[in-house]
């Protein structure tokens, strides 16, 4: 007796393709998965942060006295020796008197000649007065020897010669003095536009402004002629070759640096990253906004090239760098990509392709950076695990993919 699949075996062969077409498609099928072996490298913790390069010694050139400065003739950049002349200042102008001012300044003249003609007259009174005591004093000298007069009357006239004489010699002050502001009174109606325009070509008047030291001019904060105020900024010059890199760090991190700690400078221009040391990490810090608004505090370490001078010599005031401070650092270290890494409980564990199935194991991390971390136990060396599990992954479930 022929059965039904015989008599139709087209029919058939369908049905059974069907069928195997269906336990194909429900059978469950291996998770692809990118597997990383576990291996033993360099593993360093650093902090990365953008500054800048400064000069050590910058010195602020500015006006010593009120004047005009005159017109600067050096350029950013122009060598500069101690003691170099940088620019001359002219003492401030006096201003020009018009006719009513004239005339007063005239009449205070007048009054300054009258005064020293008086003083003149009081000095020569006190004079004659000082000379009669003199005269005075020596009458009763042998006097008072020969006991004709008192005692009290010779002291007297004694007294009166020291007090005639001190007259004498306030009224020469005093005379002095009146000269003085007769030379005032006159040397401000001699003052006139023409005196101005001869002071003002005259190299002799002008206060010189010196270089402090041996270097380049940094910054011309003022380039043409003009009024000047006592202690207005003019330049600043430094020495380039000696170099300092600042870098803001947030205050976070700022903690974890210390004095003497290794830097590594890139991106700076160079083929090579350059070496540094921490020299100090400032105590005050200060608020700045991010380039996503967000307001961070922020300190300033400062450190110092290790490097030799002629590999970093390009280099100038306010120059760009990438600094890494190296906060840790082993050359053998068994470690697997951070992204392998999710929690589990309160550790974190792998999945480790065994057999072609994904294993969960618990691991021990230590020291991490933003892209691998150190495994101290849970994973040997040359297992692979799977980076950037998805929720497919699971204990036990059959993963595809290659180390």
């Amino acid at each position: 007796m022929n059965m039904p699949w015989q008599k139709n075996p087209v029919v058939t062969s369908i049905i059974g393709v069907i069928i195997v077409l269906l336990i194909w498609g429900f059978w469950p099928q291996p998770v692809f998965v990118e597997a990383i072996a576990v291996k033993r490298a360099p593993l360093i913790i650093t902090i990365e942060e953008e500054g800048r390069t400064r000069v050590v010694d910058r010195y602020i050139v500015s006006a010593p006295v009120d004047g005009v400065a005159c017109r600067q003739q050096l350029n950013v950049g122009d060598n500069v020796t101690q003691g170099q002349v940088l620019l001359g200042i002219t003492p401030l102008e006096s201003q020009v008197l018009d006719p009513r001012s004239r005339r007063q300044k005239k009449a205070q003249l007048a009054a300054a000649e009258s005064a020293l003609h008086a003083a003149e007259q009081q000095a020569e009174a006190a004079h004659a007065s000082a000379k009669l005591a003199i005269i005075e004093h020596e009458r009763l000298k042998p006097l008072v020897k020969k006991g004709v007069i008192s005692t009290d009357a010779y002291d007297k006239a004694a007294t009166l010669v020291e007090t005639t004489a001190a007259s004498q010699r306030s009224a020469n002050f005093q005379i002095e003095v009146a000269r003085y502001e007769l030379q005032a009174a006159k040397t401000v109606l001699e003052y006139t536009t023409a005196d101005i325009l001869e002071a003002k070509d005259d190299p002799a008047v002008r206060i010189p402004v010196v270089s402090p030291i041996d270097g380049k001019v940094l910054k011309i904060t003022r380039e043409c002629e003009g009024p000047v105020r006592t202690g207005d900024t003019l330049l600043e010059v430094g020495d380039p070759s000696v170099l300092e890199i600042e870098v803001d760090v947030l205050s976070a991190d700022a903690v974890k640096i210390k004095p003497g700690m290794k830097v590594l400078f890139e991106r700076w221009g160079g083929e090579q990253p350059l070496e540094g040391l921490v020299r100090i990490i400032e105590p005050i810090g200060f608020m700045k906004v991010s380039a996503l608004g967000v307001e961070e505090q922020r300190v300033l370490v400062i450190s110092n090239f290790t490097s030799p001078s002629k590999q970093w010599q390009r280099l100038g005031d306010g120059y760009r760098v990438e600094a890494s401070f190296i906060l840790w650092h082993e050359d053998d270290v068994l470690q697997v990509p951070a992204s392998s890494l999710f929690r589990y409980k309160d550790g974190w564990a792998v999945f480790v392709v065994e057999n072609h199935r994904a294993k969960m194991r618990v691991v021990e991390v230590g020291q991490r950076n933003g892209l691998v971390a150190q495994i101290v136990a849970g994973v040997n060396e040359g297992e692979g695990v799977v980076n950037h599990p998805n929720d497919d992954v699971e204990d036990g479930v059959r993963v595809k993919g290659r180390l």
